[in-house]
């Protein structure tokens, strides 16, 4: 008879574990749906009480938050009752640095549908998406998937919001007058860039959906609105020409094709001598290997994109015409700041 030594039986649950994670993520899911953290105060409540305010079964809310407890979302107090923790509260919608719809994007409908198909992908190199929903990704989202489109664009605030200022740190505007934030959402880093520098004017440049949600210190009326302005239009095809600086914040994660479209049309509309920084996840440098190398898998089923290495990104601007410079982390963040310049002549 054999027996199960200690590392083989943390080596199978860790198995099972894995098996079982799109499983943890739809408790997460249901959890930020139900908006069991916002009803959830400062004080322990019950899941008689929790699911009163969130219209749902006691007892099946009971053996949710019990499962989402495992994790460390929510802390079990007493039996049946629950409390908040640092992680449980980052699901609620008037948490600061919140990460609720970071959530609902990443387990959003059409991914049960996609990651199933993840061996399809490695074995062709290609994304999966338009098969699956006879549209490219972004196509469907304004076309056919409003509501993923709103959580999109939302997810993409909450992660702008929570990082913006410390990007703001690191990136050097010494001798900058106008700076372009590409794909920059809704314009919460090039606000951030000009509330920091009075004497440096911005555009705010992405999709004409995206950019018609743009925060008020930026339009009309608003703080920042005599220095900074709003465009619609896709960087793949044209980016706003004569700027000093032009940022990619979370831009280039398609297929290289359409990242060295974007690069080359940069350096034909930067002045001589202009910089185009990529703030990127690098995967050979990411704090969060998991979370980094997941999103890689990801963009390849959605885009067909990918994160980058540093190797990868400097071949990308080689290729775009575009001198290489410093790489650099930013502090508090798994982010690094890569810097390349439009040639002098």
């Amino acid at each position: 008879m054999t027996t199960t030594t200690p590392e083989e039986s943390a080596n199978a649950t860790a198995m099972r574990e894995l098996g079982m994670s799109l499983g943890f993520a739809a408790q997460v899911r249901a959890a930020a749906k139900l908006g069991v953290a916002d009803v959830l105060g400062d004080a322990p409540a019950s899941a008689e009480v929790l699911a009163k305010a969130v219209d749902a079964d006691a007892d099946t809310l009971d053996r949710l938050m019990r499962a989402l407890t495992s994790h460390g979302v929510f802390e079990e107090v007493e039996h049946g009752t629950y409390a908040h923790t640092a992680t449980s509260r980052l699901l609620r919608e008037d948490h600061p640095k919140g990460m609720k719809y970071i959530v609902l994007w990443a387990s959003a409908p059409w991914t049960w549908e996609a990651w199933p198909r993840l061996d399809e992908a490695v074995r062709t190199g290609k994304a999966v998406f338009p098969d699956i929903y006879g549209q490219e990704f972004f196509t469907y989202l304004q076309e056919s998937d409003p509501e993923s489109a709103k959580v999109f664009n939302r997810a993409m605030t909450q992660s702008s919001q929570i990082t913006s200022e410390l990007v703001a740190e690191v990136l050097d505007l010494a001798g900058v007058r106008t700076v372009v934030d590409i794909g920059g959402g809704q314009g919460h880093l090039v606000a951030t860039l000009l509330r920091r520098h009075p004497d440096v004017k911005g555009v705010l440049y992405d999709l004409t959906k995206v950019v018609a949600g743009a925060i008020p210190a930026i339009t009309a009326g608003g703080e920042l609105a005599d220095r900074c302005t709003v465009i619609g239009g896709d960087c793949r095809e044209s980016v706003p020409p004569g700027a000093d600086l032009y940022v990619f914040k979370n831009v280039l994660e398609w297929d290289d094709e359409s990242s060295l479209a974007a690069l080359r049309n940069a350096r034909q509309a930067g002045r001589p001598g202009a910089r185009v920084v990529l703030v990127q996840n690098l995967v050979e440098a990411s704090s969060e290997m998991k979370v980094t190398t997941a999103m890689d898998l990801f963009l390849l089923l959605n885009v067909g994109g990918k994160k980058h290495t540093r190797h990868g990104l400097a071949k990308l601007f080689e290729q775009a015409g575009l001198r290489p410079g410093a790489v650099q982390p930013v502090p508090g963040t798994s982010l690094h700041t890569l810097t390349a310049y439009v040639p002098e002549a």
